[in-house]
């Protein structure tokens, strides 16, 4: 998910999470029951099927943030 790393030109604001991220892609495709080509590419996939694994991946960074704000103000 890195820039350069997979022709996406988003960039991470904490570089290091790079590899947190791309586990969690993987982690959700399982989960909903899609196959990602063991090359990474993911040219062959569905808008739908990317969408969904991005929707996942948003809607657990989300519920990750607000635990840790949550956190902050008890």
């Amino acid at each position: 998910m890195a820039q350069g790393n997979n022709g996406n030109s988003n960039t991470l604001v904490v570089a290091k999470a790079s590899g947190a991220l791309e586990q969690m892609k993987y982690e959700i495709a399982q989960e909903l029951g899609i196959s990602i080509p063991q090359d990474g590419y993911q040219g062959n996939m569905t808008s739908y099927e990317n969408g969904s694994i991005g929707g996942y991946i948003t809607k657990r960074l989300v519920t990750i943030g607000e635990q840790q704000l949550a956190g902050q103000f008890h």
